[in-house]
């Protein structure tokens, strides 16, 4: 491979991105002005803070300056659920500067080109393996976090097998995305959602393993006709110029694709680094309260791997300290945009309106047909996303309040629980306030636009999909309740 790394932000890509989230910032400070501030009673329930329904009233606004609007991506480093975000940032430098080191010392070359030899004339397949493996991670383990950082092995391989970056994207963030939405015993939606609406665990699963296998097969045809074009005009590409470094980093693929004794360690040593992280995630898959190690244990196990795999592979000490910096700096745009996405949410609740926007959303259901009601409840979802991302917390802090909602207009609970779950996952891909969104598109030069827009037919198709199955869940009472 060339001296160049793959793994960087494009410059146009952040100036887009950052000034995207820039006029969020300004758009939810003006918000935090115009919206009256209110607030629920909370209590704690296992451990978590769960609102009291029918506890909301409104309150005086808080002394919230404006020139705090745009202070905001740094208090977030020592606001309240900061850990979260500091946790995120080491993770996202501490993979940038680990992945390249592998590709300094020419591991990773050697491991994609193996597998490309050998996968060739069946790419198609490895296409659907490796898409169903993202998919159903997340949709029956709900790991997505954990699962981000094989991007990084993922886009050079579809680069090897002649495709593009949307191609390895679209196996690997897109099928995650679309995964964690077709939820079939997520444990941080499906999960966390009918324990707060009191049915039996992962019950109704029928319904929403039927509309799992009917996502990916869409999910996968995409891909693999939109692969099948580039295959045949590779400059067709909407990123064929932004995939330019790439194709420079990744050179040759025609050279052989042996392995030296010195690789072989090296790729043994981080495997196995990886292996762990696996079987730790799988292991504590169904245990929400765990899910919070999830970033720092794949944070340790890259440095301890990457370094550890520079090592054995040949290169000094001096070299792996100064290729690790050289990967970090490369990741620190995206810190940048991960602050600033982040500080939405911050504003928002900083301004003391969070609250009375659920309020809002809750007023709007009331009195609603089921239809009508489930439909609503899809779109709550959506919105809150845009300033929650996580799916447990949007969980605790709506699901009190829409269960009674849902008895009250005579839609059941599974079904509330079924628009939720749709509402949390799709615009998990879309919103440029979701932190894991701009970490997968941090290790790629695509901007937030272009994946919109190479997303975006596949998401209305999808979304068509989800409100069948929720005009589908009212009429046959899909329950128990």
């Amino acid at each position: 491979m060339s001296s160049n790394s793959m793994i960087r932000i494009g410059k146009n890509a952040f100036i887009l991105a950052a000034a995207i989230l820039l006029g969020l910032m300004i758009v939810s400070g003006i918000l935090t002005r115009t919206v009256e501030a209110g607030g629920y009673e909370r209590i704690q329930v296992d451990g978590r803070l769960q609102v009291v329904p029918g506890s909301f009233e409104y309150s005086p606004k808080p002394d919230y300056p404006v020139w705090r609007w745009f202070t905001a991506p740094v208090e977030v480093l020592y606001a309240p659920g900061s850990i979260t975000v500091i946790t995120i940032i080491l993770f996202l430098v501490i993979v940038g500067g680990s992945f390249t080191v592998l590709e300094r010392g020419d591991v990773l070359s050697a491991f994609l080109r193996r597998i490309a030899a050998h996968m060739q004339n069946r790419r198609f397949l490895l296409m659907a393996a490796l898409q169903a493996f993202f998919f159903v991670s997340a949709a029956v383990l709900g790991i997505f976090e954990a699962m981000v950082p094989l991007i990084v092995f993922v886009v050079p391989l579809a680069h090897i097998l002649k495709w593009d970056t949307l191609t390895g994207l679209g196996m690997s963030l897109l099928p995650l995305a679309f995964g964690f939405s077709a939820a079939v015993t997520n444990p941080f939606t499906i999960g966390v959602a009918q324990t707060i609406a009191e049915l039996p665990l992962f019950s109704g699963a029928w319904l929403r393993i039927i509309f799992m296998v009917i996502v990916f097969t869409i999910v996968h045809l995409s891909v693999r006709r939109y692969a099948r074009r580039v295959e045949g005009a590779p400059e067709s590409s909407p990123v064929w110029e932004e995939d330019r470094v790439i194709r420079d980093a990744i050179g040759d693929t025609s050279d052989d694709v042996g392995f030296s004794g010195e690789q072989k360690r090296a790729l043994l040593w981080f495997g196995a680094n990886m292996g762990l992280a696996v079987l730790f995630i799988i292991a504590t898959a169904r245990i929400p309260a765990v899910s919070m190690y999830a970033f720092p244990l794949m944070a340790l196990l890259f440095l301890t791997g990457g370094i550890g795999a520079g090592r054995l592979s040949g290169m000094t000490w001096r070299a792996i300290g100064a290729t690790f910096g050289h990967g970090t700096v490369n990741m620190l745009p995206g810190v940048l945009l991960i602050m600033m996405s982040m500080s939405v949410k911050h504003i928002v609740d900083s301004g003391g309106i969070t609250d009375t926007i659920l309020h809002s959303i809750a007023g709007s259901i009331a009195d609603r047909p089921p239809v009508v009601a489930g439909f609503l409840i899809y779109g709550a979802t959506l919105a809150m996303n845009f300033f929650i991302g996580s799916a447990s917390a949007k969980a605790f802090l709506m699901m009190p309040i829409l269960t009674p909602l849902a008895d009250l207009v005579g839609l059941t609970r599974q079904t509330a629980v079924l628009a939720f779950g749709f509402g949390d996952g799709f615009s998990n891909m879309l919103y440029p306030t979701n932190a894991l969104l701009l970490i997968g598109l941090s290790f790629t030069t695509v901007s937030w636009i272009k994946w919109v827009r190479w997303t975006i037919p596949l998401q209305l198709i999808v979304l068509a999909i989800s409100a069948v199955f929720i005009v589908v869940a009212v009429q046959i009472g899909y329950g128990p309740f």
